[in-house]
């Protein structure tokens, strides 16, 4: 455990802050950096998984999903590291466990995660270096390769738009739910940064200058606009040391000007309607998206942050969910599903019906509205509320978040309240918060948020998602002539000077990196691994002549029970079947359940349960 005191300096990090999170077993310690204003949040505990994270707040001032575009471009090499792929090169010699980066909404996030300390020292080094150091402002390739830019190849070529993100953008914009999620947030939020498609929209992208493209990298990726996490079992002083010397000691602090403002309440219902592309041999029956959207307070209520999430399960997720009940009987649609997003400064909460008709809006208001009120006056199962707070519960303690390192996820819960200037430590904490949930046991608790957030909400949105046969004609023409207007506009050593470009990037995307800077890029040897596994010790017994296994650690309290079934009679025919058991048990009735008791059970005694069939 780290002996430090309060307001000393090390390093050229003021300590500010020391907080015990008992439910995630660790000490979170809080630090300025003096000279350049980053930072820096270490989460201490015994975990040998250490992550660290680099993020910057990046609200978007438009559509042209520079944020995304400068997310991949930091990675194309840095003046320490020159080289085209330094991650992709990395990897070769590297025992990682996350290696990644991530454009949100308001932020950009560098995590990286290893077991091995040289290896976690290298990884943190190259990801310095890409963030503060690239090569993307001495190179306008980076922006022509990883965003966007003219492919003409001969000069009586027909010219085009090219890019990573623009191509990748193209994809997404062709999903509905995808435009769907992206109108939601702009039909909340009309007056702040969270209107603008921060992944970049494929109208907008062609319009980022390679000189606005600098100057936001150069405003946003600043020292004083960082935000630095440390998770897990490391040489802290160590750590600050290398960050002070190698990096943060170069730069001084600035005034950070990007803060976000609040959305205020709309007052009427805001309806947005947009539409997607279907094949003209389609129908547009039973094709549109509705959507009902309601802004939950902020993110600095940490009851309700946890409290809307168990909602969303009871109302749209769960067996007996009513309000996902309701609309399914009414055949609005063929689908109904919901959403609570809690990682931005106004979470929101969204109903959504899928295959459905842009006519039956006034209708899904109407069910919604008039099965929330019967919620409201009748009271929700208690069995349901149980069911879903305990499967929360459950959720929280056991902390399985699968591939992805325990570290990064408390890395980015707590940036759920840093990155707005709150206490990182927010929604790190949660027994309070679940006591104050359970009283839903026993009080009107969800029925009160019903009415206040949905009922009598100030904040909320329709939208309209619908199909159509004349918008992928309409986007690719208004393209067309777009780039035939550009390419009328240019004179013959203008198109020529395009080829040329054209050209120079293709060589430099099919050129090979030096064995020189090859050499720069730091890789373990094999004396940097240990020789030896670790060893996981399975007590061996039995129980009532039954084989039994027993592994312990540290659960949080949570005992895992896996029941073995030998099916090595079934027959070779019959083994299709198998995969259909997997699917069906535990999601029908029972002579003592029906289907919606069955699930309410499950959840109230246990933290879920999976089948799974191994062959």
């Amino acid at each position: 455990m780290l002996d430090l005191k309060l307001a000393a300096n090390y390093h050229g990090f003021k300590y500010e802050e020391r907080e015990e999170i008992a439910e995630i077993e660790s000490v979170v310690h809080r630090f300025t950096h003096n000279k350049s204003g980053a930072k820096l949040l270490y989460i201490e505990n015994d975990d040998t998984n250490k992550v660290f994270s680099i993020s910057f707040r990046t609200p978007p001032e438009d559509d042209t999903g520079v944020f995304h575009i400068l997310e991949h471009s930091v990675l194309c090499g840095s003046k320490k590291y020159p080289l085209k792929e330094p991650f992709v090169e990395l990897v070769k010699g590297s025992l990682n466990t996350f290696l990644n980066a991530m454009t949100f909404s308001d932020k950009t996030m560098y995590p990286i995660a290893s077991q091995n300390d040289k290896d976690f020292q290298n990884l943190m080094d190259v990801y310095l270096d890409a963030v503060f150091n690239p090569l993307l402002t001495e190179k306008e390739t980076i922006l022509q390769q990883e965003g966007w830019h003219h492919e003409l190849t001969r000069a009586d070529a027909d010219i085009s738009y090219k890019g990573v993100v623009y191509n990748e953008m193209k994809g997404v914009f062709s999903s509905p739910e995808q435009i769907l999620m992206r109108s939601i947030q702009k039909s909340l939020f009309p007056d702040t940064p969270y209107r603008y498609e921060s992944g970049g929209d494929p109208v907008a992208i062609p319009s980022l200058s390679y000189q606005q493209f600098v100057a936001d990298y150069k405003r946003f990726y600043n020292a004083s606009n960082s935000y630095i996490t440390l998770a897990g079992d490391l040489d802290l002083l160590e750590k600050l040391a290398f960050l002070d010397e190698a990096y943060l000691a170069q730069y001084q602090q600035v005034e950070n000007t990007t803060a976000l403002p609040y959305q205020l309440a709309l007052g009427d219902l805001n309806v947005e309607v947009k539409q997607y592309a279907v094949l003209p041999t389609e129908t547009l029956e039973d094709k549109t998206y509705l959507s009902l959207n309601y802004v939950i307070s902020d993110i600095f209520d940490a009851e309700n942050y946890f409290a809307l999430d168990v909602l969303e399960y009871i109302l749209l997720e769960s067996s007996a969910a009513p309000l996902k009940q309701a609309l399914l009987d009414a055949k609005l649609g063929n689908d109904v599903f919901g959403m609570y997003e809690n990682g931005v400064l106004q979470p929101f909460f969204s109903i959504v019906i899928k295959n459905a008709n842009a006519s039956d809006q006034a209708r899904f208001q109407t069910v919604v509205r008039e099965t929330l009120q019967k919620l409201v006056s009748d009271g929700i199962d208690k069995e349901l509320i149980e069911s879903a707070i305990t499967l929360k519960e459950f959720q929280l303690r056991e902390a399985d978040f699968g591939s992805m390192p325990k570290g990064l996820i408390y890395s980015m819960r707590a940036m759920d309240s840093w990155l707005y200037d709150g206490k990182p430590t927010t929604h790190l904490q949660y027994e309070k918060t679940l006591a104050g949930v359970k009283n839903a046991l026993h009080s009107p608790y969800f029925e009160k948020l019903i009415d206040r957030y949905f009922l009598n909400s100030l904040h909320e949105s329709l939208v309209i998602v619908e199909p159509s046969h004349t918008l992928a004609d309409e986007l690719n023409e208004a393209v067309a002539a777009e780039l035939n207007d550009f390419k009328a506009g240019l004179t013959e050593a203008e198109v020529a000077q395009l080829v040329a470009d054209n050209q120079t990037l293709k060589a430099l995307q099919e050129s090979v990196d030096t064995e020189f800077d090859l050499q720069k890029l730091p890789m373990l040897a094999r004396t940097d691994v240990e020789p030896q596994a670790t060893d996981y010790p399975i007590a061996l017994s039995a129980a009532d002549q039954i084989p039994v296994m027993f592994y312990e650690t540290n659960t949080n309290k949570i005992a895992y029970l896996t029941l073995m079934f030998n099916t090595s009679h079934i027959a070779q025919a019959d083994i299709p079947y198998l995969g259909l058991l997997e699917d069906l048990v535990g999601q029908l009735a029972t002579g003592k359940y029906s289907y919606g008791a069955l699930s309410n059970e499950l959840n109230i005694v246990t933290g879920g349960t999976s089948f799974i069939t191994v062959f």
